[in-house]
């Protein structure tokens, strides 16, 4: 075998190449798992392509299995897939597949394997290993893509042009792979990503998310975010991130790159987490700084309430983008409104007022916002970086105190707006809002202790002076 098996993968090829040969259908490994493998990266989907009807190979093989996997398939591509011990095996008969110029779809024929690795993205895509009995395990590499592996290059198998006219999507994948993989992208495959850009227009936007998606999550996104932004894609699904680049000067003053800034904190974070949300507030967190930039004299450039505007463009951006408009987007609109606060309490005497308003308003996601402030300083002077880390250190430990003494993360002031309702009998009501955020404040604050008792009494004060009576 020219790659590298593990016992139970071998067995499942094996099985394979048995049922293609009584099914008399010339059959070969295809695609990412020969890439990876030779990259000696784990992967778990296999990508297989016989000469024929790929969805008859696909039930025949599943009947080899214990308890027999169902088949999943997709008649107008001509695709099924199955799940056999953790992997994900994908078939598919050999086809011709081409893009109209104004459709999102492919219009696919019944073609050779030849035909198949020419439509293939990249030349480190189109490798194929052959499952037949005469020549198992044998390499077909018609395109040299063993070689653009060992010198880390991507390069498309046709003229640049007509493989990412057939699916502009692919231009996004040289990009991905570059991120993910640390490879360049050759002048030319380069030079046909910057002349098709436009062609991405035919692409859903899920389909470019997922594409972005995997970008954020790779081992340095800066990357596939500078790739995006020089070859004049990701201002055609992203323009906000675009109003980030570039340096204005006045009176000789001016203000850092905030689009490269904005790189420099991604990388930072990714070097300490995987998580896809966290990595975004980073990208987020400055967004709204060209809505914000104003030059003041004698101050220079100012960026006032970026993290409260930038807040509200979160929702949108992510409705734009496709993203998820769940818990995940109000996670990252939370770091991206709280992101200055550990760095303002850096700057003042911390009063543990600030200290438990700052644990209340982040609550469960405290961690994760000082992981974002953290990532945030980006200062190529070494001892500015040290003073700030050892600041944000005493924030960590002064909310460290605090939460010991005040248990103010993920903690309820103990009157509910039910409650006043019920004792002053009144309905839903500004009033009833005032009430309950005069008493946080008042415990936050310090003013009163943290207990039931002293809300209660603080309450009937307060209502006291807005002429509000309990109901006896």
């Amino acid at each position: 075998m020219m790659i590298d098996c593990s016992k139970e993968e071998l067995k499942i090829l094996q099985i394979i190449g048995n049922c293609a040969q009584k099914m008399q259908l010339p059959c070969y490994l295809v695609g990412g798992f020969v890439r990876d493998k030779l990259l000696q990266r784990a992967c778990k989907d296999i990508d297989v392509v016989c000469v024929g009807d790929g969805i008859e190979l696909a039930n025949e093989v599943a009947k080899q299995f214990k308890p027999t996997p169902q088949v999943a398939f997709f008649k107008t591509f001509g695709t099924a897939n199955i799940k056999v011990g953790g992997f994900e095996i994908e078939f598919v008969g050999a086809r011709k597949e081409s893009y109209a110029a104004h459709s999102r779809k492919p219009e696919v024929e019944p073609g050779t394997l030849e035909d198949d690795q020419r439509r293939r993205d990249f030349t480190i895509n189109a490798l194929a290993i052959s499952l037949n009995k005469d020549d198992f395990g044998a390499l077909i590499d018609p395109f040299n893509g063993v070689e653009d592996l060992k010198l880390q290059l991507i390069r498309t198998p046709l003229e640049p042009g007509t493989t990412f006219s057939d699916d502009p999507l692919r231009m996004m994948r040289a990009i991905r792979f570059a991120s993910q993989l640390n490879f360049s992208i050759v002048p030319e495959t380069w030079l046909g990503i910057i002349e098709n850009a436009h062609r991405l227009h035919i692409i859903s936007k899920e389909r470019i998310a997922d594409e972005l998606n995997k970008i954020v999550l790779s081992p340095k996104p800066s990357v596939g975010f500078d790739l995006l932004y020089k070859s004049g894609l990701l201002k055609l699904f992203f323009p906000q991130m675009i109003d980030l680049a570039g340096a204005e000067y006045i009176d000789g003053k001016g203000h850092k790159d905030n689009f490269y800034h904005t790189l420099q904190v991604l990388d930072n974070i990714a070097e300490h987490t995987n998580d896809l949300w966290l990595r975004w507030a980073a990208i987020l967190h400055d967004i709204a700084k060209p809505a914000t930039k104003r030059f003041e004299k004698g101050h220079g450039w100012t960026f006032h309430g970026h993290e409260v505007v930038g807040g509200r463009m979160v929702p949108k951006i992510f409705a734009q983008l496709k993203l998820p408009a769940n818990e995940k987007m109000k996670f990252v609109k939370k770091l991206v409104e709280l992101h200055l606060r550990p760095i303002s309490l850096t700057k003042e005497n911390i009063t543990d007022s600030a200290i438990r308003r700052l644990l209340f308003d982040a609550g469960e996601d405290f961690d994760a916002l000082m992981l974002l402030c953290n990532a945030d300083i980006t200062s190529k002077n070494q001892q500015k970086v040290q003073r700030y880390l050892q600041n944000f250190e005493l924030v960590r430990q002064r909310c460290k105190e605090v939460e010991e003494k005040d248990h103010i993360r993920n903690w309820q002031p103990p009157i509910t707006g039910e409650l006043i309702m019920q004792i002053f009998n009144v309905p839903p009501s500004r009033i009833v809002g005032d009430l309950k955020t005069a008493i946080k404040d008042a415990i936050l604050d310090g003013a009163i202790e943290n207990s039931y008792e002293a809300a209660y009494a603080f309450m009937l004060q307060k209502a006291k002076e807005v002429n509000l009576v309990p109901v006896s």
